[in-house]
């Protein structure tokens, strides 16, 4: 887990509440409901991106923070490329330089985020064999928040990417 990765995962209100009743000693899901003030719903979609991200741990049915994630994530250096913030809101918020940081749940805001990378990835037109396009999006998967097989499908299930018999291409279709 990277620092971006970090502030990502904690850049939504409900998932800072939820980490925050755990930091200060929720141990179980209800625990949390009621620290939060959130719905049990809304308290289990965080708890499983904190998870996901490396902030908490529920070892032994005890949620706790995932104090040695933390302590590497604040040892890592941020992303090189950083310097000119993206114009578009998504984007700013999910990418630093060309690495994600982040995958957005939010079915528009993630096809936006996934145009701009077949954009910056990929030649319209062009054939790329699975192993290209492999190795031209691990560079995006640095971060953390995602890994290329992911991204991948997603860029096939949004139709950004088309495959045929292992063979991929950008469609024309991709503007965000």
């Amino acid at each position: 887990m990277t620092a971006h990765a970090l502030a990502g995962a904690l850049a939504d209100d409900g998932r800072r509440r939820i980490f925050a009743a755990v930091a200060l000693g929720a141990r179980t899901v209800p625990e949390v409901v009621q620290r939060s003030g959130l719905a049990a719903r809304v308290v289990l979609t965080g708890l499983r991106r904190l998870a996901d991200a490396g902030l908490v741990t529920g070892a032994d049915g005890a949620l706790a923070v995932d104090e040695e994630s933390l302590r590497a994530a604040a040892r890592e250096s941020r992303p090189t490329g950083d310097a000119e913030p993206a114009e578009d809101p998504v984007l700013r918020t999910f990418l630093r330089g060309d690495v994600l940081v982040g995958m957005p749940a939010q079915r528009g805001r993630r096809r936006t985020l996934l145009a701009h990378i077949a954009q910056r990835s990929f030649t319209a037109g062009t054939r790329y064999p699975e192993r290209a396009v492999d190795d031209a999006l691990k560079p995006w998967c640095a971060g953390g928040a995602s890994d290329h097989a992911t991204l991948r499908r997603y860029l096939v299930d949004e139709r950004l990417l088309t495959r045929e018999q292992g063979v991929y291409q950008r469609t024309a279709e991709d503007h965000a």
